[in-house]
């Protein structure tokens, strides 16, 4: 009934926003947008009912109103609303309808946000929610006619008022100081209802100042009444038998780390953050080599900063005339974006496109793209809480869990202490669809190519001076799709060049937290202080993890929640000394060989003499001379285009590391839709390269030169004190000496440590040196250890260190050297390939492929791999490399299926059940062993079209749950994302239990990190975890849960896709006779 009615309204397209239909046409042009808009009080506030009967009541009460007070009239109606909502629509037309839903209720929020109530007020047959966020939005300006036609449409719709309806209804009274009759109706006909008046208070979420004006209400009608504080809430217990201990009596021996800094310390550091988050951006000062202020240079900067100010004002006044354009189109019922654009100021959106326009590069961006980040940072900005003063004094609160300097009465998680302070939970966020996304992004960056011009003097001095655009909209072709991208002037360009200004600017959540983050308490709620962030990262507009999350069991979430918390709790300083040098190299050429990036003037040139472009357009220029230059242009252009790329990657982490160095700082976490866990902030922590992890002091010296991988612990220590001379002379001539360090498979982190253990050497005494420098444990080669201890699988578990050994085994060697069997067959048969292929397969060529294969990686993904591999070997013939990659990961993949047969049979039986799922029309759900639910977002692609402006934008989203599952990148996506929601739990439960025995502890997946002190408590820790989750009986627990989930329906349950579904789930793969428990023993099973 009501679904249908919903179809029926004008809810959103891809192209734009609806606002109120049939609105008057406006005569005469518009009013200044910074003015009351007249347009809108002309908007008909009167709902257009559908039943005539309510009309006619309406029409009715009209007529009386000065006898009949609308209070009176809402009394009334309430009594006269359904007391339930009969909704007979199927599931199919109710998710054809959520998309719609999306974008009006993201349309409605805003008119709330930027105070355009009558846009919103007249959208009609809307949903529950929607009715609820316009009736709030009237109460808060005591309007209370308007908010009694929302009624009217609310029961015209076919719905009944909920709580927050009636709170909406109360706070307007009160603010208008309406009698007490009326408020005694009305708090009468909630009770028949069933709503509770003490509910209004404990369950719905209003401001402390709407509260107050609720109460203020009601106490006309009810004086003696007092909101009692919310009962605590029944205990909720995790049942994961992974984490009694975790969450059983706290024991009051444990002992949870603190931090090395005072209260005050600490508080001080709150106040520093919150004003980076209040500011919304940091401006950062660039480390790429200060030039000479040469005459020029000055002249550049001066001309810069003339044009800025220019177009601060011309941006400015276009910003008015587009919200003038949509605000008209919004009053004559067309699709507009106008309360989008409210939603920041015009300084703010002004902003917001010159620190676009500045990090532009000089080949341009993709329209889609810029439209995209546009929209995104606009909806980040407008997230923004408002509630300083009361998280300012819970903060302080719980700073005493971590401070140094003090105690709080019994141990606790910081989790649990958070909620313990009676901290309200904010409610989730309303995602906006990525089409209003693009299409709010696309009208600013519009805005910025009609409005952003220069003297053409600058392009061509001696010509005649007009204006000309900065911005260029072109077409170009992307791996052979034409596609629009918006390019700037070239002599634009060489003016930013020359001027070399130092700042760069980051939006505030882009950068590490200057003091420790909020706890995790629910999906939706941790992290930054003002910035709203999601527990589980996902692309904006997709909503089935948030969902699924939502409506889990609180309870269930405590051990990934904690695991998250714990890793962002972690104090983090920059190593001053490895990055001084870094910056000497990076200043002068750069250094690809020590991973330093070279500058952009290092790039390849275009071809020269006869082989450049006019060259070959020469008669005697053969077809192939032809196609020859244009691969080899192409070629360049490529590797031009990715230095560049790896150039800017170093200049952001190595300017944020040079403006954090003289700070303490900390990176949340957040997690993917598999579980595993990364830091918030994009562009400096603590995953990635040896560079950016030797700039965070975490190092571990022998596993990370890569010289004795598979040697005992005693030769590798031996070997330590046999190069002692070479680490000393690394650390004190790190340029100018012999240079060992930089020999090592992790340079810079392998010369980190040569530093600490220098300062160790020269210290007075080293045995009482404090070292910064936690030491890193990795799994050998992790996927595959999850799968040998699923299947029991002794072989495999050998091959992996399950078992102990007095030397590590390698894996990756096991298959290089049986891929030299395989060549070594072949070449004796003549196959040209295999023989070019001597001597040159090793270790290194194999190891990605055979690492990734575990997670779903295919041959031709292999291949690749294994091409970049061979182009990085100076001796080997670059005419082979084609043809050597083909041959060489066929035979990879041969090996392994020698030998991890036993492994195979488990990714073939998660292979064919994910397609079956995906062919029974849904996609592959699970729950991890610790409780996180799992759903993998792949779907058929949907397109969306955006028209008009610049260029029509089509782009293809496959996040909508609407389309069918993409069957191929379920069942091929299912082995992997299994394994690493394993190796997820793993880590989670080490963090865990390693911060109940006092451990500071970091991981980057499948390498856990502790201080050198610690290492061997994590190792235990490490160990014993990963026998107790695969103590579970995984494989069965999953089998019931997919059975439970996807064949106990009796409407599906006949179909011949589930019937297959179900006899290959209860096919659970047979296990073999490998002993867990010698995990426990193993020395390098993380090592």
């Amino acid at each position: 009934v009501m679904v249908k009615r919903v179809a029926m309204a004008q809810a959103p397209e891809a192209g734009g926003i609806w606002p109120p239909r049939q609105a008057p046409q406006l005569e005469g042009k518009l009013p200044k947008i910074v003015e009351k808009s007249t347009w809108e009080k002309r908007l008909r506030m009167e709902p257009r009912l559908l039943s005539r009967k309510l009309a006619g009541q309406l029409q009715q009460w009209e007529r009386k109103r000065p006898q009949s007070p609308w209070e009176e009239q809402l009394a009334r109606l309430l009594q006269e609303a359904p007391k339930k909502l009969s909704r007979e629509a199927d599931e199919g037309s109710e998710s054809r309808l959520e998309g719609q839903r999306q974008k009006l209720l993201a349309f409605l929020e805003c008119c709330l946000l930027t105070g355009h109530l009558p846009l919103a007020h007249h959208q009609q047959l809307l949903t529950l929610p929607m009715y609820n966020t316009v009736m709030l939005g009237w109460a808060r300006q005591g309007s209370f006619k308007e908010l009694m036609y929302v009624f009217f449409m609310l029961k015209d719709a076919g719905l009944a008022p909920d709580l927050l309806s009636y709170a909406a209804a109360l706070q307007c009274m009160g603010r208008l100081d309406q009698d007490a009759g009326t408020i005694r109706r009305c708090l009468k006909q909630m009770e028949q209802d069933g709503l509770s008046l003490q509910g209004l208070f404990s369950a719905v979420p209003l401001s402390t100042e709407e509260r107050e004006e609720l109460l203020r209400a009601v106490r006309k009608a009810r004086p003696a009444f007092s909101p009692q504080p919310p009962p605590p809430p029944p205990p909720q217990v995790n049942t994961s038998p992974l984490l009694q201990e975790i969450y059983a009596k706290q024991d009051p021996s444990v002992s949870y780390p603190k931090l090395h800094l005072s209260l005050k310390e600490l508080q001080g550091l709150f106040r520093q953050q919150l004003g980076v988050e209040m500011a919304t951006t940091v401006t950062v000062e660039s480390v790429e080599k200060a030039p000479l202020l040469t005459e020029e240079v000055l002249q550049a900067r001066k001309t810069l900063a003339a044009l800025r100010a220019e177009w601060e004002s011309v941006l400015s006044l276009e910003l008015q005339e587009t919200k003038e354009s949509e605000a008209r189109a919004a009053a004559e019922g067309r699709p507009s974006l106008f309360p989008y654009l409210c939603l920041l100021s015009e300084k703010e959106l002004v902003g917001l496109l010159l620190q676009t326009l500045q990090a532009l590069p000089s080949h341009g961006e993709s329209l889609f793209f810029l439209a995209h980040e546009l929209g995104v940072r606009v909806l980040k900005r407008k997230r923004l809480r408002n509630q300083v003063e009361e998280l300012e004094q819970r903060y302080f609160e719980y700073l005493h869990l971590l401070a140094s300097d003090t105690q709080v009465a019994e141990p606790c998680l910081p989790r649990q202490r958070w909620e313990a302070l009676g901290v309200p939970e904010a409610p989730p966020e309303q995602p906006w669809p990525v089409s209003v996304l693009v299409q709010l992004g696309k009208q600013l960056a519009e805005v910025l190519v009609r409005a952003v011009q220069m003297p053409s003097s600058l392009a061509a001095p001696r010509g005649p001076s007009t204006l000309i655009p900065v911005l260029y909209h072109v077409y170009s072709f992307r791996s052979f799709r034409q596609i629009g991208i918006l390019k700037p002037h070239p002599a634009f360009t060489q003016l930013q060049e020359t001027a070399a200004e130092r700042t760069l600017i980051f939006e505030s959540t882009e950068v590490p937290m200057l003091c420790p983050p909020l706890p995790w308490t629910s999906p939706h709620s941790g992290a930054f202080l003002l910035s709203p962030t999601k527990m589980m990262r996902s692309l904006e507009g997709t909503q089935q993890h948030q969902l699924l999350l939502e409506r889990c069991p609180p309870a269930e979430l405590h051990g990934a929640l904690d695991a998250l918390t714990q890793l962002g709790n972690c104090a983090w300083r920059v190593n001053g000394r490895v990055l001084d040098l870094v910056l000497d190299l990076f200043r002068d050429k750069g250094c690809p060989r020590l991973g330093v990036p070279a500058p952009p003037t290092e790039a390849p040139r275009p071809p020269e003499g006869r082989q450049t472009p006019r060259g070959c357009l020469l008669p005697e220029a053969s077809p192939a001379d032809k196609a020859e230059m244009r691969r080899e242009l192409a070629r360049r252009l490529k590797v031009a285009r990715e230095m560049q790329s790896l150039r800017a990657d170093a200049l952001y982490r190595l300017s944020l590391a040079q403006h954090l160095r003289n700070h303490v700082f900390w990176l949340p976490h957040n997690m993917d839709f598999r579980g595993r866990t990364y830091p918030c902030s994009p562009h400096f922590n603590h995953l990635g390269s040896d560079l950016a992890r030797a700039l965070l002091e975490f190092i571990h010296l022998i596993n990370l030169t890569g010289l004795k991988k598979r040697e005992s612990l005693q030769t590798r220590r031996d070997y330590a004190d046999a190069v002692m001379e070479d680490i000393l002379d690394s650390a004190e001539r790190p340029m100018t000496g012999r240079k060992w360090w930089m020999e090592a498979d992790e340079p810079w982190q392998t010369l980190a440590c040569c530093m600490e253990i220098a300062q160790v050497v020269h210290s007075p005494d080293p045995t009482t040196y404090i070292s910064h420098f936690p030491v890193h444990q990795d799994g050998s080669c992790n996927g595959l250890q999850h799968y040998a201890a699923l299947g029991r699988d002794s072989t495999g578990a050998t091959s992996v260190n399950l078992s102990p050994s007095d030397l590590p085994q390698d894996v990756y060697s096991e298959v290089a050297a049986q891929v030299e069997v395989f060549r070594r067959q072949d070449a004796k048969q003549g196959v040209r390939v295999a023989q070019v292929l001597e001597g040159f397969i090793s270790r290194k060529v194999v190891k990605q492929t055979v690492m990734t294969v575990v997670y779903g990686v295919t041959r031709y993904g292999g291949r690749l791999q294994i091409e970049k591999r061979l182009r990085e070997l100076e001796d080997f013939p670059q005419e082979f490399v084609w043809e050597a990659s083909h041959y060489l990961v066929r035979q990879v993949f041969n090996s392994l299926q020698e030998m991890f047969s036993g492994t195979r049979s488990i990714q073939r039986w998660l292979t064919e059940s994910a397609r079956l799922i995906s062919l029974t029309g849904s996609a592959v759900e699970w729950i991890t062993p610790l409780g996180v639910p799992i759903i993998q977002p792949y779907h058929r692609d949907s397109k969306v079209m955006i028209k008009g402006g610049l260029q029509s934008l089509t782009f293809s989203s496959s996040v909508d749950t609407n389309q069918k599952p993409n069957t191929l990148k379920q069942k091929n996506g299912f082995p992997p994302n299994f394994i690493h929601s394993l190796d997820s739990t793993h880590m989670m439960l080490t963090a865990l239990y390693c911060y109940r025995k006092g451990l500071t502890f970091v991981s980057v997946h499948d390498c856990f990190w502790t201080h050198a002190a610690d290492v061997g408590v994590m190792n235990q820790v490490c160990r014993e975890q990963f026998v107790r989750l695969h103590s579970q009986p995984i494989l069965h627990d999953l089998s019931r849960f997919l059975i439970k989930r996807f064949c106990s329906d009796s409407r599906t349950s006949k179909s011949m896709w589930v019937s297959r579904l179900k006899d290959t789930l209860l096919s659970v793969p047979p296990t073999g006779t490998f002993d867990l428990d010698q995990v426990k023993r193993s020395t390098f099973f993380f090592s």
